[in-house]
């Protein structure tokens, strides 16, 4: 790349190059993986599937006017649910609005695609923070950066959270705002930075918070600045954030309130892992999913654990940023910490979320022993030890695989190889220094002896041409050389050389910085050091120059040919094990984690069918039972109670349970109910049925056709009679019966609820169940192939639909004598699932019902497992409520209007959970919080209203947006009274002396 390219944009070219070879290696990861998009494995595992895919799908029909519901309320998902907390959560970064330039049927490839682009755009913001920190290669800021974006955590984790990569980028963003604040500029930019990375993902960005305020600690440690302008600056830094996060308080307490709304699933405790574990994850190609994937690259990890050795840097920067990486990394594994990293609560999932802290922390780390110099041989075989050590006590840990140990041999092999031939470029530039500066009458000190160190270490290590030791000698290699050829340009020397040496006085690809002196040695690249050359060199250089021209052209050639040679070399060992580690962790996870299949023929066939169907609102399309993913109405259309979130609102998960429904992930993973009576309930007058998804494993070989079934079902608003004043009208009113429930929201009696007889395959009475749970014992046969199965019996009416309600029993269970084809009814339960109601056909006439299961572990049947629904008083009951009903019904986002017949008393209720945030009026009434009929939304009657109107206000939005009023408005009064402060200033200007202007020049490498 030629040096006119990248003259005075150093960050933007390491920014290129860590975006690129990030990508790089990210794709060929997955092409060796072969993973989508290039192969035929899925890369939709676990939440990716699930929650993230379906969201940017809800959001690409949002944008393109296609959605049922709005900003506030998703009418897609859980019968209705809070859209703007699930906003903020999984769609509020920017990268997110990229899917709308995708086709609808390519919305995996725009998750994927968007993946790509935030881990590039971390490694592009790191490569500019370590420049920014000190000067240094361009090429190997690019390279460092790219550590960082392909650090285990975004390869192992974060790949298929792509909620946390905005984390990734945020972290070096606000460690820039802390500079900024370091030096009381760009303040206005600084505050919505903070605030845009609060919006992206605010859980990440707390953590990120953090880590970034250990960042500016040490900074101001390092500073040396008085006690009072540090205090200042980090006032400003303070200032910033609590601007930052105000102006993102909208969005940030809605999601804060919607967590607290939400169902709670299962309280957690850390438990730390063991050391080898930790450590393991150092090391390339090791995977595990409950504990931190530290792995930076072989390269930055060495110069990392070189910095303490490295004699060329001050003693206050190796030891300030290797006691912040310990405590980091102890900070991890001690329980007070790891809560206060996870904002006080340990999550369901993964327990090291923050781990890209240290992984940032260990790739700044890096840097700052680069940017010293190469370390000395003796300071590579100290990091060379340690990385020995890591790995034999990694070794007994069964997170590392046989594989693991030559992609770690070839990777330090290539990370050393490459150092110690950029090591003798520096030498070869030093030795050339050093006979240009006896020619015109500079000094060196020996190479890489040390003793500069402590001088810069005392003088404040102002810049790149005080740099001491090879490094700094390299500068004057090219201060030697610029000013031969002034020389050559004028005879006598004098005026140009001196032009040309004063515009060389910069270090490769070192971009002069702003002028403060800190501690570890950000300045703007002209401060003196050990060894720089006070008087101008014009004369002697010219001499010198006049000497050998083809041996010094050689000896150039040379130096570049060995700095290009381990440029390649860094760059591929890099390149190759991350690649290795991220194809490594993508064909693990598909062992560990469950898998969904991206958009194909049996998405597009649901998809068709529910459009054709759909008839919003005048009744609800449900996308069916058989389930793809865990969100499907917002993937193929239609309006059902299945919904997947961190934030599914407790009222609807237990109005579903009582009524007999699933969930998986304990309690927040809501499925569809294919149930006559609640569909009566939920409007829902079309139910798409599909096969089993032909992509799980574990799913029966069914090709059959997608199908929809229709019923006549009552409008979106009902009239329901009064209850009693002190009578109980909420979820905890609801009874053990799912079958009593489900005719307490309808109004009726259609179930008949038999006794029970459960025998086991020899036909003895099995045991009862222990516990808190009423039922029986159902074990597993412990052959394969029996003789004989468990069985349930009862007495049903005649013709009645034969229902089967075992929560927590797994295996299979079908009628024996039906008059119609039996249908097989599969149920999974464990500890974060329970199975759902399902229907199993029709009684005989004789009445006798005969239920055969077969288990496949040990689980329950309860008291009152088998319901027999009359299906002729469940038509009378929907007629009635059709008579009463609602004549109109409206739904526009957060508002529901309902035209009633006249003189209506009682309750109009409407067939949506009551969450948080509804409030309710009849007629021209004044709006109040929304009652509640055994979890739907209730409005009172008195007889005079024909219309209800409900409207839906998140919870924390009106003081979200008072804090973000009050933060935008703090800051315009900042803004102006600085403004007016410049003005004043620059109609009474200071005397300052005239000054030379400099001239920012960086070479290429």
């Amino acid at each position: 790349m030629k040096r006119s390219i990248l003259r005075g944009t150093p960050r933007r070219a390491a920014a290129l190059l860590a975006a690129a070879l990030t990508v790089t290696a990210f794709c060929a990861a997955d092409a060796v993986a072969r993973s989508y998009p290039f192969g035929p494995r899925t890369r939709a595992v676990n939440d990716l599937g699930n929650q993230y895919v379906p969201f940017h799908a809800h959001l690409w029909d949002l944008l393109h006017g296609r959605s049922d519901g709005g900003l506030l309320v998703n009418w897609q998902s859980g019968f209705g649910s809070s859209f703007l907390p699930d906003l903020g959560t999984y769609l509020s970064s920017p990268f997110a609005l990229l899917v709308v330039v995708f086709p609808r049927d390519e919305i995996d490839l725009a998750v994927y695609v968007i993946t790509v682009l935030k881990t590039a755009c971390a490694g592009a913001a790191m490569a500019w923070l370590l420049l920014r920190l000190r000067p240094g290669r361009w090429w190997a800021a690019g390279l460092l950066g790219a550590a960082y974006a392909l650090c285990g955590w975004s390869l192992a984790d974060a790949s298929y959270n792509p909620m946390w990569l905005d984390g990734l980028v945020a972290l070096p963003l606000l460690c820039l705002v802390g500079e900024w604040a370091l030096d009381g500029r760009r303040r206005l930019l600084g505050v919505l930075v903070v605030a845009l990375a609060w919006i992206a993902n605010f859980y990440t960005a707390y953590m990120a918070t953090l880590g970034a305020g250990l960042f500016l600690l040490l900074r101001l440690w390092l500073s040396g600045l008085p006690r009072r302008r540090a205090l200042a600056a980090a006032g400003r830094a303070t200032a910033t954030v609590a601007l930052g996060v105000g102006l993102a308080a909208p969005l940030v307490t809605v999601v804060y309130f919607g967590t607290k709304h939400a169902y709670p699933g299962r309280v957690t405790h850390f438990t730390p892992v063991a050391t080898q574990d930790l450590l393991a994850r150092l090391l390339p190609t090791t995977y595990g999913f409950a504990s931190p994937a530290l792995f930076v690259g072989t390269t930055a990890l060495l110069l990392a654990l070189a910095l303490p050795f490295h004699r060329a840097a001050p003693v206050r920067v190796r030891a300030g940023w290797s006691l912040l990486v310990a405590a980091v990394a102890l900070s991890l594994q001690w329980t007070p910490t790891h809560l206060a990293w996870h904002a006080f609560a340990t999550p369901n999932g993964s327990p090291y979320r923050q781990t890209f802290v240290l992984c940032a922390l260990l790739v700044v780390a890096a840097w700052h022993t680069l940017s010293y110099g190469v370390p000395a041989p003796r300071a590579l075989a100290a990091a060379t030890t340690l990385l020995a050590l890591v790995a034999a006590v990694a070794s007994r840990s069964g997170l590392v695989h046989a594989y693991a140990w030559p992609v770690l041999l070839l990777s330090t092999a290539g990370a050393l190889t490459g150092l110690l031939l950029l090591r003798r470029a520096e030498a070869a530039e030093a030795a050339e220094a050093a006979g240009a500066g006896g020619a015109g009458g500079v000094t060196a000190p020996e190479a890489g002896d040390g003793r500069g160190a402590e001088a810069g270490a005392t003088t404040g290590d102002t810049g790149a041409v005080g740099r001491p030791g090879l490094a700094g000698l390299a500068v004057r290699v090219r201060r030697a050389e610029a000013v031969r050829s002034g020389a050559a340009a004028t005879a006598s020397g004098g005026g140009s050389g001196r032009a040309a040496g004063s515009s060389a006085d910069v270090d490769d690809g070192r971009e002069a910085d702003h002028g403060r002196e800190t501690g570890d040695g950000a300045g703007d690249g002209r401060g003196r050091g050990v060894g720089a050359d006070p008087a101008p060199a014009g004369a002697g250089a010219a001499t010198a120059g006049r000497g050998e021209p083809r041996a010094g052209r050689a000896g150039a050639r040379r130096r570049v040919g060995l700095a290009g040679l381990a440029v390649v070399v860094l760059v591929g060992a890099q390149l190759g094990e991350a690649a290795a580690t991220s194809a490594v962790a993508t064909r693990l996870r598909l062992n560990h984690l469950d898998d969904y299949a991206s958009w194909g023929d049996r998405q597009r066939e649901q998809a068709k069918a529910v459009s054709e169907a759909d008839g919003w609102p005048a009744h609800r399309t449900d996308p069916g039972r058989e389930q793809t993913v865990g969100n499907d109405p917002m993937v193929v259309g239609g309006q059902g109670a299945q919904y997947y979130s961190s934030l599914t609102a407790d009222v609807l998960s237990r109005t579903l349970t009582a009524l007999g429904g699933g969930w998986t992930s304990r309690g927040r993973n809501v499925q569809s109910l294919d149930n006559a009576v609640t569909d009566a309930v939920f409007s829902v007058g079309a139910r798409v049925h599909s096969p089993p998804d032909q992509h799980q494993r574990w799913n029966p070989r069914d090709r059959g056709p997608v199908t929809v079934s229709r019923q006549d079902v009552p409008p979106l608003v009902t009239v329901r009679p009064a209850t009693a004043p002190d009578a109980r009208t909420g979820v905890s009113a609801f009874g053990p019966s799912p079958y009593r429930n489900q005719e307490l929201l309808l109004g009726s009696r259609v179930y008949t609820v038999p006794a029970l007889t459960v025998r086991t395959g020899d036909g003895a009475r099995p045991a009862r169940a222990p516990g808190d749970r009423p039922g029986t014992l159902v074990e597993a046969p412990r052959a394969k192939a029996v003789a004989h199965r468990p069985t349930i019996d009862a007495q049903c009416p005649a013709r009645s639909e034969v229902y089967l309600w075992a929560p927590h029993y797994s295996g299979t269970a079908r009628l024996t004598d039906s008059p119609a084809k039996p249908l097989t009814g599969r149920f999974t339960s464990d500890a974060a699932k329970i199975a759902a109601m399902q229907r199993l056909g029709t009684a005989p006439v004789s009445g006798h019902v005969r239920i055969e299961l077969a288990p496949t572990r040990t689980g329950t049947v309860p008291d009152g497992a088998v319901g027999c629904l009359d299906t002729a008083r469940l038509r009378t009951a929907v007629r009635g409520l059709k008579a009463t009903g609602a004549e109109e019904v409206t739904v526009s986002d957060g508002t529901v209007r309902a035209r009633l017949p006249a003189g209506s008393t009682g309750t109009a209720v409407i067939a949506a959970p009551r969450i948080a945030g509804w409030r309710c009026a009849a007629d021209g009434a004044a709006a109040e919080p929304a009652r509640t009929h055994f979890g739907l939304i209730a409005v009172p009657l008195d007889g005079s209203a024909t219309s209800v109107t409900c409207t839906f206000h998140p919870p924390g939005l009106r003081l979200g947006a008072a804090v973000g009023g009050a933060s935008l408005l703090t800051l315009v009064l900042l803004g102006t009274l600085t403004a007016v402060r410049r003005r004043r200033t620059a109609r009474h200007p200071a005397l300052h002396p005239a000054t030379r202007p400099r001239e920012r020049i960086t070479s290429a490498l």
